[in-house]
């Protein structure tokens, strides 16, 4: 009998993971308990992902606002700091505002408006046009902002985020301005010194500011790129990536994680006589619909991947072979016309109509936001997941 299923996706139950256990074994035991339970039959080139969370959690790899204040104030002193473009989060940059506070003197807080990087709304769209405003040439200030826009809470949160960093900054003694601008080069007219906090567009920020005549600038992933009084770190990522742990407390994204996966995919295969492809994941990278927020706050999808997970997919669009290539057949002539069409395709499908509609995405992005929407945030306690039949079509 042919196939009736594709791509299946399984959520894996594992135990709270705590600093210092062995993930890698951790991994493995419940890939191997969940087959052995659910009769799964381990094939090549099924997947296993797991959150980025629990690595990190494996690792410790954890800091407080005291390391954060500490690394701050050693690389801008008692200058006036311009923190610009952070995202609008309670997970994610609170706590980081807390320490970047805690070691400032005085901080100028510049916004992009309408929204930040990820989609977070301090106003929408329409407003503006109701109003006049262009977000691309001109500057607020926080009463200017106040009295075109007045009092907005976010959309999910109920956080009015204009108030809630501001108060998070005064609640260490620290002045702070807030404006609002979509150009680097506003913050230059306040502070010489700045730390931008954008994650995807920070290259270009930074080039910006440099050029522009900015004398000390960082991003935050120049903050705990290395240990501070033995805390954790990432050296490529520093505070991108990270999360509230506690009010007073970050946990960082993972770091050396290829040596993780290598090694996962090693034990599963001398377990099982499989090649898995194995990989950590954080964020995906989609978008919602309706509170338009891209999901993507970690500085990339996946930290770590085996190599069969390298490169885009090659697919050729069903709908468009059968109502173009083969509008003439049906049933198992068109059938058999398609699978042979497919066995015999390009490697390379870039720019072919045959492909039109299909997702030249990366891999791991793919699976990386698969991972994610089938895990979640909450309390689904699966922060592993096996994936089989990724990379099958409709031949076999």
């Amino acid at each position: 009998m042919d196939r009736v299923v594709g791509t299946v996706v399984r959520g894996l139950r594992s135990p709270i993971i705590h600093r210092g256990d062995n993930i890698e074994e951790i991994v493995v035991d419940t890939v191997l308990k969940a087959a052995e339970v659910e009769g799964i039959s381990i094939q090549d080139r099924d997947i296993v992902s797991i959150t980025e969370s629990i690595v990190a959690r494996a690792q410790g790899n954890y800091a407080t606002i005291d390391h954060i204040a500490k690394d701050v104030t050693a690389k801008f002193g008692d200058d006036t700091i311009g923190v610009i473009f952070p995202i609008l989060s309670r997970n994610r940059f609170s706590v980081n505002l807390r320490g970047i506070a805690k070691g400032a003197k005085k901080i100028v807080l510049m916004l992009s408006y309408p929204s930040d990087e990820v989609g977070n709304h301090l106003v929408d769209i329409d407003s503006l046009d109701e109003k006049g405003v262009n977000p691309w040439t001109d500057v607020l200030t926080e009463a200017e902002f106040r009295e075109h826009f007045g009092y907005k809470k976010h959309t999910f949160t109920g956080v009015d985020y204009i108030e809630y960093y501001k108060s998070i900054v005064e609640e260490y003694g620290v002045e702070c301005e807030v404006i609002f601008s979509n150009n680097a080069k506003s913050i230059l007219d306040y502070t010489k010194s700045v730390l931008t906090c954008d994650i995807h567009t920070r290259f270009r920020t930074k080039r910006i500011l440099k050029a522009n005549g900015a004398e000390k600038v960082y991003s935050l992933d120049n903050i705990l790129a290395e240990s501070i009084d033995g805390s954790g770190h990432n050296e490529l990522y520093g505070l991108l990536g990270s999360n509230k742990a506690t009010e007073d407390s970050i946990k960082l994204f993972p770091r050396d994680c290829q040596p993780v996966v290598d090694k996962i995919q090693a034990i599963l295969r001398e377990k099982t006589g499989k090649l898995i492809e194995v990989m950590i994941y954080g964020d995906g990278a989609f978008k919602d619909p309706v509170g338009q927020i891209w999901e993507l706050a970690d500085p990339v999808v996946s930290p770590a991947y085996t190599p069969g997970l390298d490169g885009v997919p090659s697919e050729i669009k069903l709908k468009y072979l059968a109502d173009n290539n083969f509008a003439d057949l049906e049933g198992e002539d068109l059938h058999t016309a398609i699978s042979e069409y497919i066995k015999n395709k390009e490697v390379d499908l870039v720019g072919a109509m045959e492909s039109q509609g299909t997702t030249p995405r990366q891999l791991t992005d793919l699976i990386g936001s698969l991972s994610d929407l089938t895990s979640g945030s909450g309390d689904k306690g699966t922060p592993i997941i096996y994936i089989q039949g990724y990379f099958d079509n409709y031949t076999h």
